[in-house]
């Protein structure tokens, strides 16, 4: 019997080191050239001209999410000041109103992952300030946020306006 069970033992052991060697002998995909550092900006600034960012968020109460909404920010420009500081000209609407306001961020770099950051920002006519954290990634989106006694997540996806 103990002889029995050693052959199936070495029998599992060759079938895969042969599966292993098989499987080492694929040619790797080829590795994606890194990008520099003013290439990942660009494309970043690419990414968030004449954009949509169109998703939902939902806030956390009590430690639990709250229901899903539709969340819609219009992107006009983005801009690099200097550094990791960066200006967004967002268009807000509301009502009979629709204008275009420069949102001081600053862009963090996570490897080749921009996440947009706002550190306890003061909205116009508002007492509250806003914080969040939003990383862009592949025409999407996804972050946190807090203002006052209010948290919530967020995400979704960007789409360009066409020229």
């Amino acid at each position: 019997m103990r002889n029995h069970f050693n052959h199936l033992v070495v029998a599992a052991l060759l079938t895969f080191a042969s599966a292993a060697s098989s499987q080492e002998t694929k040619p790797a995909a080829p590795a994606k050239p890194k990008l520099t550092q003013e290439e990942l900006e660009a494309k970043f600034k690419a990414t968030m001209t004449k954009a949509t960012m169109s998703g939902r968020w939902c806030g956390i109460k009590d430690g639990k999410l709250t229901p899903e909404k539709e969340d819609k920010y219009t992107i006009v420009s983005v801009n690099k000041l200097g550094g990791e500081a960066w200006i967004i000209q967002s268009r807000i609407q509301y009502g009979d109103k629709d204008f275009t306001v420069p949102i001081p961020v600053l862009v963090k770099w996570a490897g080749d992952t921009p996440v947009i950051t706002v550190d306890g920002m003061a909205m116009p006519g508002g007492k509250t300030a806003y914080s969040a954290r939003v990383i862009v990634y592949d025409k999407t989106y996804a972050g946190t946020w807090s203002g006052g006694d209010h948290v919530g997540l967020m995400n979704g996806v960007i789409t360009n306006e066409k020229e």
